[in-house]
């Protein structure tokens, strides 16, 4: 009977060899001592007696002992040769009573290189054991600045605070984001009653996947299991059957194959061409023509305390006039959290709604999960950096109005001292800062701009005009618009003289345009053709000046002549004929673009994540801001992990 196992093993191995000469890979199993050859360590760590994920070993530690197996640790030996003997006798002993004998290996780079025991290893992989205990030493490379050592050393932190060596990720910031949805902290150490807990879950899950072809997708299982960890909360995960899970994974499975695939979002920059009506339609009533679409906003706050939700409720009323009746829409306001934001959600679409737009980033999570559910329902969340296939996403260039208002800045100032105050350090805000700082230096190399963020913890108490102004800075940026129930001249840029404050400029969001937009391209079967076209890929909105959704209101305190020399180049940037980010950009710690014909890419200004040579501050991270704008950066922020201190 062994033998019969050592010949299904060995039919095995030779399968494996003959599928990576098809595809050109290497047929030689990975020896570490080849490997280690010109890797600068940085030491050995004794690991003890630890169970070893059988997927993670992937060779032998010397050359010598790796000629016997193919890269599957299958046998590829005759079966007359002593070495099959053995693995027989091997298989024996494991089917009567199993293998107790500890192996040993190397752990390099969260993969495991046999030293003693290779055949036991190949007999426990033939019987598909999930693990292997075994005496493990880790060797620990020399930190370099590369994603895969940067992500090590992620799994470093990480396997010091759990000691759970199953897990592994391919993107850097992961173990954070795990952490966050399991409510621990970075470096909190976890419980053993947390290890079983997630183990037993991770089990759960790792089979669901692999049950429906996970196991052929380009991701890890934990690269997996964090994005269903973004549709369904982990108490969920907790109390769900194996059967539940898979049924989840069925109803998600696109978002599975957008991110094997790898394609980047495709980001409109425009809103198609509208295409022209017949005559006739234009003398239809709304029942005549077609039937009403209705239409749901759900609102973080409320148009009265913010000034944010206060301009797309601007835009929902603007439909009204724009659509003749044809459109009706509802706000759903107030809408506190994630949970909140799903019940809402849920609640519009048993209202009749079939469009929805959630106003705010932190509702994404909130957004994809309904649209699982909800196929049938087109929901749209404003966020910036997003890629998921069941939701669109959408928001505006705002940093060409801030290039605009930096120019306007830096001509007005008298002290070369110019205020900024920023909110959330999330995707786009970090480019408008930038903008504003290049609309400085364009017209004045010589100014600074003060940074300060408003929700930070410290700063939570603290005027920061007046903090700005005590620093020299006259001329300050602050909040886009104002907030109906808080009426104050501290918005856009303004003159800080120690009496009323005097504006110049605001940038404008003009959301009824912008939703205006996107309604007339779901009627019109622009939405569906883009549906077919962008099959692979994630599809974002990103309009600008060029839409007519994003603008700059000037005041009559700005001089003719400077407004002259604003109006030509916002006409430049409307025509694409001028891009802020075109050229040399020196940042905060060196060269950015030393090619002065250079432009940064669409996704290099959606993912900025430093800050320009002539700004003073800093980004800071999520745990440094208060709750509240916590919650924004762990969905949308530049930095969402904790400082590695």
């Amino acid at each position: 009977m062994s033998m019969e196992h050592y010949r299904a093993a060995q039919k095995a191995g030779k399968k494996d060899l003959q599928t990576r000469t098809s595809q050109k890979l290497s047929v030689e199993m990975p020896a570490l001592d080849a490997i280690l050859e010109h890797v600068d360590i940085s030491g050995e760590v004794p690991l003890g007696l630890v169970d070893i994920p059988t997927e993670l070993i992937v060779g032998t530690k010397t050359c010598g002992r790796a000629s016997s197996f193919a890269p599957n640790f299958m046998p590829i030996l005759g079966e007359n040769t002593e070495f099959a003997a053995k693995w027989s006798s091997l298989c024996d002993a494991h089917l009567k009573e199993g293998i107790r004998d500890p192996i040993v290996a190397y752990e390099y780079m969260n993969h495991y290189y046999i030293q003693e025991g290779n055949k036991r290893v190949s007999v426990l992989k033939y019987f598909d054991a999930i693990s292997i205990p075994g005496y493990v030493t880790r060797i620990i490379p020399a930190r370099e600045d590369t994603p895969e050592s940067r992500i090590y050393y992620e799994f470093l932190d990480f396997y010091n605070a759990t000691n759970i060596n199953y897990l592994f990720f391919s993107k850097e910031g992961s173990y954070a984001h795990l952490a966050f949805h399991l409510g621990h902290r970075r470096y909190e150490r976890w419980s053993m009653d947390d290890r079983i807990l997630f183990r037993s879950c991770y089990n759960r899950f790792a089979d669901a996947f692999k049950e429906l072809g996970g196991d052929k997708l380009n991701m890890t299982t934990g690269d997996a299991l964090l994005i269903y960890l973004d549709l369904f909360d982990y108490s969920q995960l907790v109390d769900e059957t194996p059967s539940a899970i898979k049924e989840n994974l069925r109803k998600m499975w696109a978002e599975f194959e957008l991110k094997n695939a790898q394609e980047k979002p495709s980001v409109k920059f425009d809103p198609a061409p509208e295409q022209k009506k017949n005559i006739l339609t234009k003398f239809l009533t709304a029942s005549e023509e077609e039937d009403v679409t209705h239409i749901a906003f759900i609102n973080k706050k409320t148009p009265e305390t913010s000034s944010w939700t206060y301009a797309h409720e601007l835009g929902r009323l603007y439909l009204k006039d724009a659509f003749h009746g044809r459109v009706r829409t509802k706000a759903y306001d107030n809408i506190s959290d994630t949970e909140d934001a799903v019940a809402a959600i849920e609640q519009a679409i048993a209202d009749g709604n079939e469009m929805i737009f959630t106003t705010s980033p932190e509702f994404l999570s909130a957004s994809l999960r309904v649209a699982v559910n909800h196929p049938e329902i087109k929901i749209l969340n404003c966020s910036l950096n997003a890629s998921h296939k069941y939701i669109r996403t959408y928001y505006g260039r705002m940093y060409e109005a801030k290039f605009l208002i930096g120019v306007l800045a830096g001509v007005m100032t008298d002290t070369n001292k110019i205020g900024y105050i920023a909110d959330y350090p999330i995707f786009g805000m970090t480019a408008n800062i930038n903008a504003f700082a290049l609309g400085v230096k364009m017209v004045n190399p010589k100014a600074k701009i003060y940074l300060e963020w408003s929700t930070l913890k410290e700063n939570e108490h603290i005027d920061l005009t007046a903090k700005l102004y005590s620093l020299g800075a006259t001329y300050i940026s602050h909040q886009d618009m104002i907030i109906p129930r808080k009426i104050s001249r501290q918005f856009g840029l303004f003159r800080v003289n120690g009496e009323t404050p005097v504006n110049l400029a605001f940038p404008a969001w003009n959301w009824g345009k912008y939703y205006e937009r996107i309604i007339r391209n779901v009627q019109n079967g622009i939405w569906n053709t883009e549906e077919k076209s962008d099959a692979n890929k994630a599809l974002h909105y990103w309009w600008g000046m060029s839409a007519d959704v994003i603008d700059v209101i000037w005041s009559s305190a700005v001089p003719d002549e400077t407004r002259h020399l604003l109006d030509t180049l916002r006409n430049a940037i409307r025509n694409y004929d001028f891009n802020p980010f075109d050229g040399i950009l020196h940042a905060q710690q060196g060269l950015i673009s030393k090619d002065a014909n250079h432009t940064l890419t669409p996704r290099e200004i959606i993912s900025i994540d430093w800050l320009l040579d002539n700004i003073i501050g800093r980004i800071p991270t999520a745990n440094e801001l208060r709750e509240d704008a916590q919650n924004v950066v762990r969905q949308e922020g530049i930095r969402k992990e904790e400082p590695t201190t």
